[in-house]
């Protein structure tokens, strides 16, 4: 699986992590997996790293792990096929950029269109076995995702990052040892247990208006959070 084609500078990371230890111990882990007959989502789970290459990120959302339920991951954090319909965080995240820029009919949970304007979607954990939470956690997935995190900050160009929940706001010392131009939001993750919660509920954030006006202030494309056509 690590072994995937990505044709952009996201492969040499891939690469050397494949090589590493930990990364022959997490491809000998989902070649368990797939031995023992284990169905694990989603197909593609470098999806987010094919659709968006280091230098064209603009934001990063960082995710837990993919959705368990079959047929419902589509290797973007939040996002969903089209045929779904939108996961209850994803409702959220819709329900708070419609507060903060109006009523709007996002047609499906297929996140894309913002994909395709610079935001890498990015899950901690790019796998998941059929209805077991976390089952991929701590087998060497995070390890990528880190130097994932470490190569957008190489880029030398300002940089959104958006950590919603506990777990997303442990990398926020990663972010800050990188150094370089970045504003990091945070509150509560959008899932419906914590969306409206204190101290930092997700509902109200202003996250996404925020993200354009400082992408905006240092010269950057900002992003159309209500496109997310394919």
């Amino acid at each position: 699986m690590l072994g995937i084609e990505i044709q952009n500078r996201w492969k040499e990371t891939v690469k050397k992590f494949a090589n590493s230890p930990k990364g022959r111990m997490l491809e000998a882990f989902l070649r368990q997996e797939s031995e023992r007959g284990a169905e694990v989502y989603p197909p593609n789970p470098f999806r987010a790293l094919q659709l968006v290459s280091p230098e064209s990120v603009r934001v990063v959302i960082l995710g837990q792990d993919p959705y368990h339920t079959p047929g419902v991951a589509d290797g973007l954090a939040f996002s969903v096929g089209p045929e779904n319909r939108p996961a209850p965080s994803l409702r959220n995240i819709f329900k708070e950029i419609q507060r903060e820029y109006g009523p709007h009919d996002f047609v499906s949970g297929d996140l894309t269109g913002w994909a395709k304007q610079g935001v890498l979607l990015l899950n901690s954990v790019f796998t998941v076995r059929m209805k077991e939470p976390g089952s991929h956690a701590k087998k060497g997935w995070e390890l990528l995702s880190d130097e994932i995190i470490r190569e957008t900050s190489r880029q030398g160009r300002p940089i959104v990052y958006m950590l919603w929940g506990n777990h997303a706001k442990k990398k926020r010392a990663l972010i800050e040892s990188c150094g370089g131009s970045a504003l990091i939001l945070e509150s509560n993750h959008p899932s419906p247990l914590s969306a409206t919660k204190a101290p930092e509920p997700f509902i109200g954030n202003g996250h996404f208006q925020k993200a354009n006006e400082w992408l905006k202030q240092h010269n950057q494309p900002t992003i159309d959070w209500l496109n997310t056509d394919a």
